[in-house]
């Protein structure tokens, strides 16, 4: 039957009501009862429910503009409240709805299996029934064998009154609001939830988990995970703390998460430290760690593996800011996690293949973002400014990397020689550390893109190391003003590799700083030896050396690469350079 239908009914039977006396509208005995309410706002449940909004607890919240409805054209039905404790009770007061119960019982039971019958009725005529009843148990039970309609049951209110078996007030004390509720994780069709435990003068026995308005469990313990929800939608939650006595606290902060879009992945949502930490540590394939806006301080690493087809994905809003205050401990003879040892690394990925890091922030750490052996890792749209050394580092084998639309600025705060943007690869004398393939790091086809570095980047703003291979420097805008001249830091690029493409970037400088050439090349001897800075390619790079710089592209020795040339092609411009574009040939 249509709503509206079914509402002008309830609108008759009201008005029906009105005109008759009192002692017509009850079934069994009325009467004033000197005992409490006691059900008011306690846990209900019930066998069914029509749909959304029509939930038990709202038949116990004392508004009687909302109402449980169980599933229509089906018996029997009932609906449950748990008074928290072992009450006895005097007086059952239903307000039933349009849709009405006209066999039903109202049981009693100490433990919510075993029910026995403190009133019943073949008649029932709907609107109010107010029965003196005599029972002792914890829970109420309101339990329909026949409907006086079409529909299904439904109450506007279920009243229970009585008092604590043993007498007196019992225990009045509502425990502490629950602290600290978060998500932490969702997939496409549940939401995980954790909170903190509440405290009581008695003792906590559970917690009720509001999903908006509606009470959708009652756990023990102090955390779970809400399912069957609809993908890429965003639900509010709340969660009550409840005693033996069936007093409640009130409802804690509210906490939005947003299910995934039906990817497959877990989504874990972090905003604190120690919550990142954890996720970090156990990061899953697939899954998804967001960032909440605020600052992250800490050692943040994970030796967490992605796979290709279900990569690991951290991502937060610019807002999101990684600090790491150390390094602290004793550091090992090589770079490793573990024995107690802070880096002093914003973040660290070892081991940890298949990552993509977006959208957040890395500042005032020892080095930026460091990758070990941990290869096929996309950083996109992060920001990483004040470092005491380098920014990005892509170390031990991390082949197969890309970081793009990023920004870099303010490194090498602390030792300005080794503070580079993009450090691809190891020097040949930390090969002993990091050279785990074939004693080479081989942090090859590390890809730059897109990005914007500087100004005040210490060192050379992308300096290619011996023995890598086949990267692509496209797209960049270099600002050398800051750059420091220590350790040789005195270009955009250095380029010790073999093989790679450099294309399509621009390049300025202005004072201060120290700047003799904007791109080149150096051809160090290794251990096992590589054609190295040999057979890199420079097309379509513009280039403006401030009047200070001698040539955009200077090409160290054409002889240690005769077998595998650079090549400069005329497609590069520049402009205020002191000697020119290039100091070898042009190619066409």
């Amino acid at each position: 039957m249509k709503r509206s239908t079914r509402a002008r009914i309830l609108a008759l039977v009201v008005a029906l009501a009105a005109s008759l006396p009192t002692a017509a509208i009850a079934s069994g005995s009325s009467r004033e009862s000197a005992d409490s309410l006691v059900s008011r706002g306690k846990p209900a449940t019930a066998s069914s429910i029509e749909g959304a909004g029509l939930e038990a607890g709202l038949a116990v919240d004392g508004n009687t503009a909302t109402r449980w409805a169980s599933a229509e054209g089906v018996d029997p039905q009932w609906i449950r409240v748990d008074l928290g404790g072992s009450h006895t009770i005097s007086r059952v007061r239903l307000d039933w709805e349009a849709a009405y119960g006209s066999a039903y019982r109202v049981e009693v039971s100490a433990n919510g299996t075993d029910w026995t019958s403190v009133y019943s009725t073949a008649s029932g005529d709907g609107a109010i029934d107010d029965l003196a009843v005599s029972g002792t148990g914890r829970y109420v039970r309101v339990y329909g064998t026949a409907r006086g309609t079409v529909w299904g049951y439904s109450l506007h209110e279920l009243d229970v009154y009585g008092s604590p078996s043993g007498g007196g007030p019992g225990d009045t004390t509502a425990p502490s609001v629950p602290g600290g509720l978060r998500s932490t994780g969702t997939t496409s069709s549940s939401v995980s939830l954790a909170w903190n435990a509440s405290t009581d003068n008695v003792g906590v026995t559970g917690y009720e988990v509001y999903r908006g308005a509606t009470l959708v469990a009652t756990v023990a313990g102090t955390t779970h995970t809400d399912t069957g929800l609809t993908a890429s939608t965003s639900y509010t939650y709340t969660v009550r703390a409840r005693d033996a006595a069936g007093n409640r606290s009130a409802a804690s902060t509210a906490v939005t998460a947003q299910t995934g879009g039906g990817g497959g992945g877990s989504t874990v949502d972090v905003s604190t430290s120690a919550q990142l930490a954890a996720a970090l540590a156990g990061a899953q394939p697939g899954q998804t760690i967001r960032l909440a806006a605020g600052e992250y301080r800490g050692a943040f690493a994970t030796q967490r593996a992605g796979t290709a087809s279900a990569p690991i994905t951290l991502t937060g809003p610019a807002g999101a800011v990684l600090v790491n205050d150390g390094p602290s401990g004793t550091a090992p003879s090589c770079p490793a996690p573990g024995n107690g040892w802070d880096s002093g690394y914003g973040l660290w990925l070892y081991g940890a293949p298949y990552w993509k890091l977006t959208g957040f922030t890395v500042k005032d750490s020892k080095k930026g973002i460091v990758l070990d052996n941990s290869h096929h890792v996309t950083i996109d749209q992060v920001y990483v400014h004040h470092t005491e050394d380098e920014a990005v580092h892509f170390r031990r084998s991390s082949s197969d990397g890309v970081i793009q639309n990023s920004r870099i600025d303010n490194t090498g705060l602390v030792q300005p020689g080794y503070g580079e943007g993009v450090y691809i690869g190891s020097a040949n004398s930390n090969w002993s550390c990091h050279g785990n393939s074939g004693g080479v790091d081989r942090s090859d086809r590390v890809r730059v893109l897109n990005n914007v570095i500087g100004p005040n980047v210490a060192a050379e703003h992308i300096d290619i190391k011996e023995g890598t291979f086949d990267g692509v420097i496209r797209g960049n805008t270099f600002n050398g003003r800051g750059i420091s001249g220590q350790n040789s830091a005195d270009s955009w690029i250095d380029a010790k590799g073999i093989g790679y493409l450099i294309e399509g970037n621009t390049g300025t400088f202005s004072s201060p700083g120290t700047f003799v050439n904007g791109y080149e090349t150096h051809n160090p001897a290794t251990t096992p030896s590589f054609a190295n800075g040999c057979g890199n390619v420079w097309r379509a790079n513009r280039s403006d050396l401030g009047g200070v710089g001698a040539y955009a592209i200077r090409i160290t020795s054409t002889s240690k690469c005769s077998g595998n040339p650079n090549v400069v092609y005329s497609s590069n411009t520049v402009t205020n350079a002191v000697s020119g574009l290039t100091n070898i040939p042009v190619t066409p």
